[in-house]
């Protein structure tokens, strides 16, 4: 099958490659000429396990291509993906202007049998404004499905070819059954196409991602309780996991959630319910325990320092929001670092691939440390706020000798309180007792 995809970010180069890989035509617009440049050369701007080898692979295939022009690629597509971003605006809603942008770039050369997917994540009614606009530029109907996508960044190829399950919306049966076609190799395990209406598919994706934030913020809060009563939230954690209407999924207190969905989304929703006269009162407090929690660390560190951070060095280990992904939006770290800078410590940080984007927001205002045990080098406190593997297990002892104090804020409980205590570490988790003082 012909496909043009619209965008190529997280969503739409992931999307695009995977169904290159399984044998489909694909050709990937942007409006970014270096973009596209870069592309064609089997450069990929984001960093994404296992991505880079499968665009190098279907582009000497000849099943993925790259270009700027709507006006060759569109013409032969039988299915025209948008995954262009949908930023939150000023009030929190979603930025809808790159949707709009697209439907009117592809409206002249729309096929008279072709398939617009929204796959970007949008609001209700979204996906009928595309319609309806659509059928404005070309005076037909043209079949519009929302697609959303439901991609983990660092394990998206996977998420992809191994699908929990794929949703579509769609107003008439046989777009449903063409994407149906589209998707079959990689349903083969009888994971469920779920077909539905345009408004149920919208809102499952926005569901989806406020719920997983809801555990996320309720933990959290939960945690911080358990400090205050002397109780250990991973105990905690073990003893509701088991409850089989509970799970274990997303039940590991931190210092908050980021990147570019959960809170973009939970925000989306809420401003979508403001809209409709409603107040969600539920999905307000996760937004505000989350926003919270990221503040966590840093009181943490002014009461250990009493407020003064004068000729204070402190290593941060850890800046994207999550593992195996570059992508520091609304990342936990960040909130760290702005705190230290203006509290006046030298922060020295380490991330195994995020450490450029850094970078460019903060220049020479940190020190950048290519290995982790550089960042802590003569430093009073050591700072663990995203859990890559490297940090698991690292030489304590080694650690020990290279700061000036053992001192460890552990952001996502990665360590063993009592084991660190004996070894002269002072520790302190998330929602953890803190060996030597509150036991």
């Amino acid at each position: 099958m012909k496909i043009v995809m619209v965008g190529t970010g997280y969503v739409g180069l992931v999307t695009g490659t995977c169904f290159a890989e399984s044998g489909n035509n694909v050709t990937c617009v942007d409006i970014d000429e270096e973009k596209i440049q870069r592309l064609c050369e089997g450069r990929i701007p984001i960093y994404e396990p296992g991505l880079t080898e499968l665009v190098k692979r279907n582009i000497k295939a000849g099943r993925l291509h790259f270009t700027t022009s709507y006006e060759d690629s569109v013409p032969s597509a039988k299915c025209a993906f948008i995954a262009v971003g949908t930023p939150q605006g000023d009030d929190g809603s979603a930025d809808l202007r790159g949707i709009e942008a697209v439907a009117e770039s592809l409206a002249p050369h729309l096929a008279e049998d072709a398939i617009v997917v929204v796959k970007s994540t949008v609001p209700v009614g979204t996906n009928r404004w595309v319609a309806n606009r659509l059928r404005e530029l070309t005076g037909r109907d043209v079949d519009v499905a929302s697609n959303p996508e439901f991609l983990k960044e660092g394990a998206a190829i996977d998420d992809f070819t191994k699908p929990d399950r794929v949703v579509v919306g769609v107003t008439r049966e046989e777009a449903g059954e063409t994407l149906q076609e589209l998707y079959a190799p990689f349903l083969r395990t009888d994971h469920p196409y779920l077909l539905m209406g345009l408004e149920s598919a919208e809102m499952t994706k926005y569901v989806a991602n406020c719920m997983l934030a809801t555990k996320i913020s309720f933990i959290n809060e939960m945690a911080n309780l358990c400090e205050r009563v002397g109780a250990d939230i991973d105990d905690v954690r073990r003893g509701i996991g088991h409850d089989q209407r509970i799970g274990f999924s997303f039940l590991f207190s931190g210092v908050g959630y980021g990147g570019s969905c959960f809170p973009k989304d939970v925000r989306a929703l809420i401003a979508v319910a403001k809209n409709h006269d409603m107040n969600t009162h539920v999905l307000q407090s996760v937004d505000d325990v989350n926003n919270a929690q990221k503040e966590v660390l840093f009181q943490k560190l002014q009461q250990h320092f009493k407020g003064d951070f004068s000729n204070r060095t402190v290593a941060v280990w850890g800046l994207s929001f999550k593992p195996r992904t570059d992508d520091i939006r609304e990342a936990p770290a960040l909130v760290l670092i702005e705190r230290l800078l203006k509290a006046g410590a030298t922060v020295r940080v380490h991330d195994p691939v995020a450490i450029e984007n850094v970078r460019e927001e903060y220049g020479d205002k940190l020190t950048y440390c290519e290995h982790h045990y550089d960042a802590v080098e003569e430093a009073d406190v050591l700072c663990v706020v995203t859990e890559w593997n490297e940090f698991r297990n690292p030489d304590f002892d080694y650690l020990k000798h290279k700061m000036k104090h053992p001192v460890i804020f552990d952001g996502r409980n990665l360590y063993d309180p009592d084991k660190l205590y004996k070894m002269g570490f002072y520790y302190s988790g998330i929602g953890r007792h803190t060996p030597g003082v509150n036991t």
